[in-house]
């Protein structure tokens, strides 16, 4: 029972720093990236030697299952709280809602207006790039104004900025 127990916390362990190395890894910060996938490496094999060593029961490939699937359940919850980087939000109006644009800029959030002709007339696209802890502050804000507005977010890799220009 005891290896059994062990084996979940160390999946439960493991997944959220395979989780942790491929986010440092995509966002280009290969020092961290490497130190979570030393960690990883050194959990995965001690954990999977211990299902391979044991009785190798249903039950003990199964815990190994659960604690993977769980794993990544913890890992999502624990890059959804740290938040690394930025998001570009582009918020598709039909009209040019003056009032929605100054709420914006009020709160502290850059806001690029650009004009563009559709089938139907005038659209007004906006821009802004957020730090991604703002997010939902964001919008809540831009649907309080345009509940029905058309908006698009992406996360940019690369980008040179001027912080006076774009955040709080």
């Amino acid at each position: 029972m005891k290896t059994i127990i062990f084996i979940l916390i160390l999946q439960l362990l493991y997944v959220p720093i395979l989780t942790m190395r491929t986010i440092f890894m995509v966002k280009g910060k290969s020092i961290i990236a490497s130190s979570f996938g030393f960690l990883e490496a050194a959990i995965y094999i001690f954990g999977l030697s211990l299902v391979l060593n044991d009785d190798q029961t249903f039950l003990t490939m199964l815990i190994y299952a659960l604690g993977f699937g769980f794993g990544i359940f913890i890992g999502n919850f624990i890059e959804q709280k740290l938040a690394i980087g930025y998001t570009t939000f582009t918020i598709g109006l039909k009209n040019r809602n003056n009032q929605l644009i100054h709420a914006l800029r009020n709160n502290g959030y850059g806001v690029t207006v650009f004009e563009g002709e559709g089938v139907n007339g005038k659209r007004y696209n906006l821009d802004i790039l957020i730090d991604r802890h703002e997010e939902q502050e964001l919008l809540k804000l831009v649907e309080s104004y345009e509940p029905n507005c058309f908006i698009i977010s992406y996360e940019p890799r690369k980008f040179k900025k001027r912080s006076s220009l774009l955040f709080k």
